[in-house]
């Protein structure tokens, strides 16, 4: 396999690492801490770094270090999507596209609709978003992971159109020992993660590293990966620091659409290959400080950073099947002050990031389609450009208890982004691709925020909360044109979302109710014909239900259950017409790859030994084209999780996923006349062991 290294060399050098990490120390913080200045109402509090606190108006979920362990995730999707609202799809390998309160978006909308953080960090420039960043993210080691369903521009910006997620690490200190995790799938896949926290003179560290070896369940489709996160945290008398350095490799044989209505329920098709010669290696790198002081009464939080990444890649799911590079690296500062008296908060912050980066594109086939004389997919290169880009933003908020039990959430963020974009082909147009001249593009983007709480029930909190998210366009919206496009300056995509909801504690149910509805302006999309559409409008409405509680004690252990549910109704608001008229877009139309119904539940039994859970996901019938004329069934998948403490230093587990071996698609389209899946794994068993020390 292209770039790869044996199981076996990877589970050596985990193994190395556990043994050789150094001695631990003890200290007694727990793993999630809350935020400064957080009320301590109901719910659990958010993780340090986190958007919202369980006090304040809008919708969050928290997956905690004990789920992240269990679920054993060998792709994110599959933690993620045990939150109500969000559906991850898996394409091929570590491939995916992101739903959160959304259809599934590929390239270029769903570039910068979702953000995602690394300890409140972003993990790529504003920019230069990716539909498959969430590769770039450590998952594996993570000690949380927040999710806020709903914009989230106010505190950190662009991209957070429909939500973020945002990656959380163990603090160093926080926990004593290092833990080695091994484990083997009936599908040709083995990892192991380690980690260890332990103290070299003042300074505590933590050190996780994840590898994995995947020899892909279809033809030609093996994956390789390799994650590394190093955090150091110091300090002085009056300041202390975190410090991180991230790293991860991907190195994957990609496998592409199977074809044809229902192909994914042939088990024969469902294995093949359809584009063996295809492949995705990317790297990323990042690394950062936090620097927290206490001045005049409040708190300064001052982080800089910087990142770099790199990606080649077949564009398997176009039909010139090109080859795209693409690359940035950027620098960054992200400050805060937080302060005021416990009724009145304040938070002010200010960001700033520069970035430089490239793409180029090349088709290595010979020229077809079109005429002779000017083929719609010609040989060579489509686009070679470079861009630089600076973003600066002010934002402020105020955490007002204004009156008995009621609270007021409200803040503002103002953003500029300025493009300098060089273009290293002549400029002109060949077959189907536009190459716009060098110029510099600016934009403005305002988003605001205003919540309200109520906490006069016992153990409830209601709230009302209204929030606009934003998105600049990425720079391969504006300047990877199509020959039916406009050479032009594109508009700010913009949501605006109203949202009610409750959570808390009744009768024993810890519950969680949202309902909301979204509007978006200048909605960036491909349409049927293979164009990118910079104007479109949508609506979406929808509720989401949480559940969970204890069924009653047994044999030592108690039964636990949970359930999630979310309804959607997502609608085209505009017109627009096609080449092939029986898929024009009509206003009122149901958005393709958006389910209106989603849900995940579980049962089990856990004591202090042994646990063992049923767990199902759901996916409702949606369309697959935007013509609502093509439908995928949606699918129904069981999985079970079983594990047992032999002791404290000692447990073993086993994870059978899609028990009942049920043929699903992952992912399900329309296009070019064609039904296309990225067929779900067959039923596939997963055996562990956990060792701590």
């Amino acid at each position: 396999m292209r770039g790869s290294y044996t199981a076996a060399s990877w589970i050596a050098l985990a193994t190395a690492m556990t043994v050789f990490a150094g001695p631990a120390f003890a200290q007694q913080p727990p793993t999630r801490v809350a935020t400064e200045g957080a009320k301590g109402a109901v719910g659990d509090v958010v993780v340090i770094y986190g958007d919202r606190d369980s006090s304040d108006p809008g919708s969050y979920s928290v997956i905690g270090e004990q789920q992240i362990a269990e679920t054993a995730a060998n792709h994110p999707a599959e933690i993620l999507n045990t939150i109500p609202g969000v559906n991850v799809q898996m394409n091929s390998g570590q491939e995916l596209l992101v739903a959160i309160r959304s259809p599934v978006l590929p390239a270029g909308a769903g570039q910068g609709s979702f953000l995602i953080l690394e300890n409140g960090i972003p993990t790529r420039a504003p920019a230069f978003g990716n539909v498959n960043a969430l590769f770039e993210v450590h998952h594996e080691t993570a000690d949380a992971i927040e999710v806020v369903r709903g914009p989230g521009s106010v505190r950190y910006g662009s991209n957070a159109v429909h939500g973020l997620m945002n990656f959380i690490d163990p603090e160093p200190g926080a926990q004593e020992g290092q833990t080695l995790t091994l484990s083997a799938n009936s599908l040709q896949r083995y990892r192991a993660d380690a980690t260890a926290n332990f103290k070299t003179g003042d300074v505590a560290n933590w050190i996780g590293l994840s590898v994995m070896d995947d020899g892909g369940w279809r033809d030609s489709s093996g994956v390789d990966q390799q994650k590394l996160t190093v955090r150091s945290k110091f300090g002085g008398e009056t300041w202390n620091a975190v410090a991180t350095v991230a790293a991860v490799n991907l190195n994957q044989e990609t496998a592409g659409f199977i074809q044809g209505l229902d192909a994914y329920k042939d088990e024969d098709i469902a294995t093949t290959n359809p584009n063996p010669e295809a492949y995705r290696d990317a790297w990323a790198a990042r690394a950062n400080v936090r620097f927290e002081t206490n001045v005049g009464g409040g708190q300064l939080t001052v982080t800089p950073f910087a990142l770099t990444q790199r990606m080649i890649f077949i564009q398997h799911f176009l039909p010139d099947q090109s080859t795209e590079k693409n690359g940035h690296e950027s620098l960054g500062l992200m400050t805060r002050y937080d302060f005021g008296p416990d009724n009145l908060r304040w938070a002010v912050g200010a960001d700033v990031q520069w970035a430089d980066g490239f793409l180029k594109e090349i088709q290595s086939q010979p020229s077809f389609g079109g005429t002779p004389s000017n083929r719609t997919f010609p040989r060579g290169i489509h686009y070679d450009y470079d861009v630089e880009t600076w973003t600066a933003a002010l934002y402020g908020e105020v955490d007002w208890d204004f009156a008995t039990n009621w609270s007021l959430l409200a803040g503002v963020r103002g953003e500029s982004h300025f493009y300098d974009y060089v273009t290293n082909k002549t400029p002109g147009t060949t077959g189907r691709f536009r190459v716009a001249p060098s110029r510099t593009d600016r934009y403005k983007l305002l988003t605001p925020k205003v919540g309200v709480t109520y906490s006069g029930f016992e153990d409830v909190i209601v709230y009302a909360n209204y929030a606009r998210g934003a998105r600049a366009p990425q720079t391969s919206d504006q300047y990877r044109l199509q020959n039916l496009q406009t050479i032009r300056r594109l508009d700010v995509e913009n949501i605006d979302s109203y949202e009610v909801g409750a959570r808390g504690q009744l009768a024993g149910i810890d519950f969680d109710v949202a309902l909301y509805t979204m509007k978006k302006d200048n909605f960036f999309f491909r349409d049927s014909d293979g164009l990118n559409v910079p104007n479109g409008r949508t609506e979406h409405t929808g509720l989401e239900v949480s559940l969970a509680g204890e069924l009653g004690e047994f044999a030592g252990g108690k039964f636990l259950w949970n359930g999630n549910f979310a309804w959607s109704d997502q609608i085209y608001a505009f017109n627009r017409n096609v080449a092939a008229a029986a898929e024009d877009i009509f206003e009122g139309d149901q958005i393709d790859t958006a389910p209106p119904w989603l849900a995940d539940a579980g049962i089990g039994w856990q004591s202090p030994q042994f646990s063992l859970f049923l767990t199902a996901d759901y996916v409702g019938e949606y369309f697959a084209n935007a013509a609502n004329t093509a439908t995928y069934d949606g699918h129904l998948i069981g999985h079970l999780r079983g594990g047992w403490k032999f002791s404290d230093d000692l447990e073993a587990f086993v994870i059978v996923r899609n028990i009942t071996d049920e043929r699903y698609a992952d992912r399900a389209d329309f296009a070019s006349g064609q039904y296309r899946y990225f067929p779900g794994e067959p039923v596939n068993a997963t055996i562990g062991v956990r060792v701590r020390h």
